[in-house]
């Protein structure tokens, strides 16, 4: 994108649904939107069910419904002054030209931009797509399944088209999601070597299992979690480790 000024673009993906890549979006997308005060903005590309967009949606009428919900909306945006991040629905072989254009013709160009991709190198455009990404996060989970889709296509952005500077990722960084407190340390003590092995880019910080991943706001609730009008609840955020996720994150893209 030829402009005075490049937004980071930032790519939760992987290979495989379902591991969380729309929840963390959105949570990151609010946190450096509402609290940290950097312009967002998200294209949700994650055809056909566009989960972004749909959660949008919900959160519009929740705020609505719940008075709390519309007491913090309101105060946040007398606070700082800004409105809700705008989610674009595109597809992986038109994002590229799509951003291109929302950045040149936008007043103020942002900070960031999120790219919510499909879970399947199959789609049109998307290896394109990622090699334009600067930074992807790639949420795994201690499934056998999981684990060879992420790795193998990992392994080809990183060690082919990165060392061959044929793509614009600065780097690509895994992280345990949904970590069962259940499961044997051995076993995640096995995969995380078979992906430093593989000289892939494992974060320090894991990601406990948590149904509240997978809530959103409800009629009757108090605090907010997963959102993208409002960030997620700090003693939440604290009791599953996005807290130290998110400060991982940021030494790492360093806005």
């Amino acid at each position: 994108m030829k402009t005075k000024k490049q937004p980071t673009v930032i790519a939760f993906s992987t290979q495989k649904g379902s591991v969380g890549k729309s929840t963390f979006t959105s949570l990151l997308a609010s946190f450096l939107h509402y609290r940290l005060g950097y312009q967002v903005a998200v294209f949700d590309c994650d055809f056909p069910q566009y989960s972004l967009l749909q959660m949008r949606e919900r959160d519009l009428k929740m705020v609505m419904q719940n008075e709390i919900f519309k007491k913090m909306a309101h105060q946040q945006f007398t606070t700082i002054n800004k409105k809700a991040y705008p989610i674009f629905q595109s597809k992986t072989d038109k994002v590229l030209e799509e951003m291109e254009a929302y950045v040149n013709g936008s007043e103020i160009v942002p900070d960031v931009i999120f790219l919510d991709l499909p879970g399947t190198v199959n789609t049109a455009g998307i290896l394109r797509t990622l090699t334009n990404v600067n930074y992807i996060f790639s949420p795994i989970t201690a499934d056998r399944v999981v684990l060879e889709s992420t790795l193998s296509f990992t392994d080809v952005l990183t060690n082919v088209l990165m060392k061959e500077n044929r793509t614009g990722i600065k780097s690509i960084h895994l992280f345990w999601n949904q970590v069962d407190r259940r499961e044997k340390t051995m076993l995640y003590k096995n995969y995380s070597k078979v992906v430093t092995d593989l000289g892939l880019q494992l974060m320090e910080t894991t990601i406990a299992d948590s149904k509240r991943f997978r809530k959103e706001g409800e009629l009757t609730a108090k605090t907010v979690f997963r959102s993208t009008l409002l960030p997620a609840d700090p003693k939440l955020s604290t009791q599953c480790r996005l807290d130290k996720f998110i400060e991982e994150f940021l030494r790492i893209v360093r806005l």
